[in-house]
């Protein structure tokens, strides 16, 4: 299974692809998609629109998994964030690419076995379980890992399975 793990942003989206052959993990892609914070929403969400679409057309993954939009203190953040999710889901969807959505402790979780983990921690595991040689670069990028590695780890997929 190929699986896009985003983590949105409307200043910074990370992005992470993982290969799940047999047992064994590959990072195929990682990286984030940046906007200007002075241009317009609507101008920062259409660039994330286009970026995530080469994206998914270059890469065609089996699945996309994102992080859940958290409504913290900060709501226009949160707005942002959710926006950024909804064209995101949007670019899937036109190319039936299935969609998941995990919390962050979901991830954190999943990927270190600690909900409450810290970026630094999740960068270890992260590498560790890729087998990278450096920690992965920015931490929304690495946070893109996690939440691809969180989706393969999932019971559902690990036996071949979605729900009904």
């Amino acid at each position: 299974m190929f699986v896009l793990g985003i983590d949105p942003g409307l200043t910074t989206t990370g992005y992470g692809a993982v290969r799940r052959t047999g047992g064994s993990l590959e990072a195929v892609a990682v990286g984030v998609i940046r906007t200007d914070a002075e241009a317009m929403q609507a101008t920062r969400l259409a660039e994330i629109y286009r970026d995530l679409c080469s994206l998914l057309d270059e890469l065609q993954p089996d699945a996309l998994a994102i992080e859940r939009v958290f409504l913290n203190r900060n709501r226009s953040t949160a707005i942002g964030v959710g926006r950024a999710s909804g064209v995101i889901m949007l670019g899937a969807a036109q190319r039936n690419i299935p969609v998941d959505e995990y919390t962050a402790t979901a991830v954190k979780a999943s990927v270190t076995g600690d909900g409450g983990a810290s970026k630094v921690q999740i960068k270890q595991m992260v590498a560790r379980r890729l087998d990278l040689a450096t920690l992965p670069g920015p931490p929304d990028a690495a946070d893109a890992l996690a939440v691809a590695l969180c989706h393969l780890q999932t019971a559902r997929y690990a036996i071949g399975k979605r729900p009904a």
